[in-house]
């Protein structure tokens, strides 16, 4: 029989998985080593299918990450999660968009797909040991717009209107970084 203080501590668990979850896709998009660490035990592996390795090394592949990819966004939906004690398998779908320098123009490519992520609780703390990527759908919708002209024939008043990886604007909203 479960008692209100077991639903309650199973609430906490999903709640925390989620935002390591959701902090992992906020430090990739923005090429950040602390908010990518954060979301991952030390001895982790990972598998995308184009990169596989260690904790260390995926760390390394991502940050600063592909000169080429000048720009991601990965959108996070449902996110099923199955708790068995200190443990936890999730699910989570992802689209992910990225601007890529083709080295004759920028394209914009979205990818569809799904995490697959053995989580760990250790000392009250949710992050994952292992990451694996599974692709389900790719989309080039070819050259991108040039932000140079602002938007819609409009320009920008300034440039931290646009996406930017290491320099994105929210870091100041936030007073993360000054």
């Amino acid at each position: 029989m479960t008692t209100d203080s077991d639903e309650l501590a199973d609430l906490i668990d999903r709640e925390k998985i989620r935002n390591c979850i959701m902090g992992l896709a906020r430090g990739e998009d923005r090429r950040d080593a602390q908010l990518i660490t954060a979301a991952f035990w030390a001895n982790a592996m990972t598998d995308f299918g184009i990169f596989k390795g260690n904790f260390s090394q995926y760390l390394d592949w991502v940050v600063p990450g592909s000169a080429a990819v000048l720009l991601t966004q990965h959108k996070l939906s449902q996110i099923y999660i199955k708790l068995a004690g200190n443990v936890a398998q999730c699910e989570t779908y992802v689209t992910s968009y990225h601007r890529v320098n083709t080295g004759e123009a920028h394209h914009d490519i979205t990818i569809g797909g799904r995490y697959l992520d053995q989580m760990e609780k250790r000392e009250g703390e949710w992050r994952i040991s292992t990451r694996t990527m599974l692709y389900d759908w790719c989309q080039n919708f070819g050259i991108s717009a040039n932000w140079e002209q602002g938007l819609m024939g409009q320009p920008f008043s300034s440039e931290h209107y646009t996406g930017a990886c290491a320099n994105d604007f929210s870091y100041a909203f936030f007073g993360i970084r000054e």
